[in-house]
């Protein structure tokens, strides 16, 4: 293995990856080490879907929506686009008090350039039929820029792009300690150095950052599982619908749909329960569907729920981006641009003061 690396970037999902292609198409000498295989943390739990809209989060809405340009722009190779399938975003309000949350918070979210509005109950159910007529459904948003994706292909198009601008991606490399001072990285298989390194590992974030001398206030790993339905009938597409009071998130996959709802914690019976009985409330035609594991992975979330992206000036230098609480695929290309920035000098075009483990966010 090589001793010595410009940047060393720790963590191979879809944050870490989207780091190393825009440093390596920078011109910058990069190596990424991942303690497992690519796409092997959160990015293998996610829904596919990459969205502008995050309520109350008009920080992340502002990274999805320079997000949403990059992946629209990102081919996964020559000749090959990434999939978007546009579906939209709808999301469900019972309360009046949600209904005064979304106007409270809509001017942010239009001055971060999200594309969203309220609408009333009988527009939502008919964007999703499914809706129950008894649910006490008092309005909606809605954002119309939602897209069903593939996170597979984000992940091995970004690797194959790293790869072809130059840099070095290395699978089983657990890392184990960053002296920052030093511009150290420690493995399992020896130490490298470096003139600058990006922690961007998801849930093993915080350790490193701290041994780094960056105090990240992540939550220990989570796992996430997202669930499946038996086949259900032909039907026509629905957006990618959250009910706010409980969190129950729902898009059509295949003849299926594609559940999640939280974290299931240690009960997963009780979960799964609980699960089941939102699913009656709101779509009662799913009534005694089964529902089946599809997908489960290690995430990690910040206090205020927005990632954390700063750098702390060398050389050598550390820089990091951790802490995506579940919008990373939707965050991903902005994040690699604006790290890229960071290292670079350059003005990223946003206000990174805003991401930065600043002592208003960490205490």
């Amino acid at each position: 293995m090589t001793t010595h690396a410009q940047v060393v970037v720790v963590g191979g999902g879809v944050i870490g990856l989207s780091i190393a292609y825009h440093l390596a198409e920078a011109g910058v000498g990069t190596m990424l080490l991942e303690r497992d295989a690519l796409g092997s943390g959160a990015s293998r739990a996610t829904a596919d879907v990459v969205r502008a809209y995050f309520a109350g989060n008009p920080v992340s809405s502002a990274m999805a929506v320079r997000s949403l340009s990059a992946y629209r722009d990102f081919s996964i190779r020559p000749g090959l686009d990434l999939p978007l399938r546009r579906v939209g975003y709808l999301v469900l309000f019972t309360e009046q008090h949600q209904i005064a949350a979304f106007e409270a918070d809509l001017p942010a979210q239009r001055a971060a350039g999200v594309d969203v509005e309220l609408i009333d109950a009988d527009q939502a159910r008919r964007l999703n039929p499914l809706i129950s007529g008894d649910l006490p459904l008092l309005a909606a948003a809605w954002s119309a820029e939602a897209y069903v994706s593939d996170t597979a292909a984000i992940v091995d198009g970004y690797a194959e792009a790293a790869r072809r601008a130059g840099a070095r991606l290395l699978t089983g490399v657990p890392v184990t300690a960053i002296d920052a001072d030093a511009g150290r990285v420690e493995t399992a298989g020896g130490a490298i150095t470096a003139d600058a390194v990006v922690c961007a590992a998801g849930a093993w974030s915080a350790p490193l950052a701290r041994s780094a001398g960056v105090d990240l206030p992540l939550t220990e790993p989570i796992v996430q599982e997202l669930l499946t339905t038996d086949p259900l009938p032909p039907m026509p597409d629905i957006p990618i619908t959250l009910y706010a009071a409980s969190g129950l998130l729902v898009r059509m996959r295949g003849d299926g749909l594609l559940i999640g709802m939280g974290y299931p914690g240690p009960d997963r019976g009780a979960w799964r329960r609980r699960v089941a009985a939102q699913l009656a409330v709101v779509y009662p035609s799913l009534t005694g569907s089964g529902l089946y594991t599809a997908v489960t992975g290690v995430r990690d979330a910040s206090p205020d729920r927005t990632a954390f992206i700063g750098h702390l000036p060398g050389p050598p230098a550390f820089l990091y981006a951790a802490g995506f609480s579940g919008h990373g695929l939707c965050n991903a290309p902005a994040a690699g641009e604006l790290v890229r920035d960071l290292y670079l000098g350059k003005d990223p075009g946003f206000d990174t003061t805003m991401l930065t483990a600043r002592p208003d966010r960490v205490g």
